[in-house]
């Protein structure tokens, strides 16, 4: 039988429901399998949470008092914060999909059952960890350079980018894949792992966001091929 990892070597993830009930059900679900689960009632609690530990990921539920969760997901992915995953009661595409645009990596309809969020929440760590796994050395690409490790998008006349995790990792699998047809599942699996669950329209907007960012020089980088998936147009230089 494994010993238990010391507290210091566990994963920490964050819960944030104004539930006292689901925060206590998904940390025990979660302690469970390893992880040192912090929880939090509110955005203002997981600020002091986000403080104090490193966090590698946050549950965050949608729908709480004060700052709710969209407004704390969107401005978590601007500071460049751990990944999150947006639990809620509103599950409909058009919920769904406005989580992932403001820097959600996965989003979860409740209910949802425990082996269903074990599993996005592992997808989601290990797309983490893809990105920090990738070596130092950095692309270019028609004046644009981007360093996965250091997780910087720098334009033609340095000023930087800001992109989501999701965003990154999109690009990521272009660059490593440049000048060829990549379909959406093939694209989906290269930026978030084999196993996630998440829809094609998620990629459909990982990518829009990712080329409007790009568009900003006039080059047509990413180029939809209908029925097949997408096209990254320029040749990539390995540093």
């Amino acid at each position: 039988m494994n010993s238990p990892l010391p507290d210091q070597d566990r994963t920490i993830l964050l819960v944030v429901d104004d539930d006292h009930t689901i925060r206590n059900l998904l940390a025990q679900s979660l302690s469970v399998h390893g992880y040192d689960v912090k929880t939090a009632a509110s955005a203002q609690e997981m600020d002091v949470v986000l403080a104090h530990h490193k966090v590698a990921l946050v549950l965050l539920d949608v729908m709480m008092p004060g700052e709710d969760g969209v407004s704390a997901c969107r401005r978590l992915s601007r500071q460049g914060g751990p990944p999150i995953v947006m639990l809620s009661a509103l599950g409909d595409e058009p919920d769904r999909i406005l989580g992932l645009e403001i820097g959600a990596s996965h989003y979860l309809a409740k209910p949802c059952s425990p082996r269903e969020i074990l599993a996005t929440v592992r997808a989601a760590l290990r797309a983490r960890s893809m990105v920090e796994q990738i070596d130092a050395r950095s692309f270019s690409f028609l004046g644009w350079r981007v360093d996965f490790t250091a997780h910087e998008l720098v334009d033609g006349d340095g000023t930087l980018v800001d992109l989501t995790d999701g965003e990154f990792a999109v690009l990521r699998a272009f660059v490593e894949r440049p000048r060829r047809v990549l379909a959406r599942d093939a694209l989906l699996e290269a930026a978030r792992g084999p196993d996630t669950e998440a829809f094609d329209r998620a990629i459909d907007v990982q990518v829009s966001r990712l080329r409007r960012k790009l568009r900003s020089r006039g080059d047509e980088i990413i180029r939809t091929i209908r029925n097949e998936g997408y096209f990254f147009v320029p040749r990539v230089v390995r540093a």
